[in-house]
């Protein structure tokens, strides 16, 4: 079993890579935004609480992602790995991952960190807008999840980079070529 968290600001091209790399090896994905996204079009309790939060543009609190994600995780016992998407945004919720992976007799194995800069994301984010309309690419949603990301988030990393599980791979470029460069980073595992 290989699980890995594949890192990175709103628009670093997350479920793009997500959805080559579970073609490819077979991962389970598990991404917050997804799971949040589906908890809130079938309003579930869960789905009104998660709802409310999104859209003040704040990040949803530790207790109830935790919750999700365990749920998740006991639907697939026999996964041959677990691709996590949006999870962990905080160094707490990076040591509860790991003792429940470890509890579970296994362990996040290694970090994938896309780096793309702000300009990069936003031109990315007003496409992706265009296309497919999510209420979270609106500007002052957006505004907050990118101020949280490089505020908070992104200090999660040298909590993985301590214990030699971050990789960074440049995530501008042709979707071949940076799916070609994770691919490396995982076969050489």
């Amino acid at each position: 079993m290989i699980n890995l968290v594949l890192f990175g600001p709103p628009g670093a091209g997350k479920g793009t890579q997500s959805e080559k790399l579970i073609k490819k090896y077979g991962f389970v994905h598990i991404s917050t935004g997804d799971l949040f996204r589906w908890h809130t079009k079938n309003d579930t309790p869960l789905g009104k609480r998660v709802k409310e939060i999104m859209n003040s543009g704040a990040l949803v609190p530790d207790e109830i992602t935790i919750a999700m994600l365990k749920e998740e995780l006991d639907k697939n016992p026999h996964a041959k790995g677990f691709l996590f998407d949006g999870f962990p945004r905080t160094v707490p919720q990076a040591e509860v991952l790991d003792k429940f992976m470890k509890d579970n007799g296994t362990a996040i194995h290694f970090v994938i960190a896309l780096d793309v800069n702000e300009t990069e994301l936003r031109s990315r984010i007003a496409k992706r807008k265009l296309e497919s309309n999510r209420a979270d690419d609106e500007e002052e949603k957006l505004n907050k999840r990118i101020t949280e990301y490089f505020t908070k988030t992104v200090h999660v990393l040298p909590y993985y980079e301590k214990q030699n599980r971050l990789n960074t791979v440049n995530g501008i470029g042709e979707i071949e070529t940076i799916f070609g460069n994770i691919c490396k980073v995982i076969d050489t595992k």
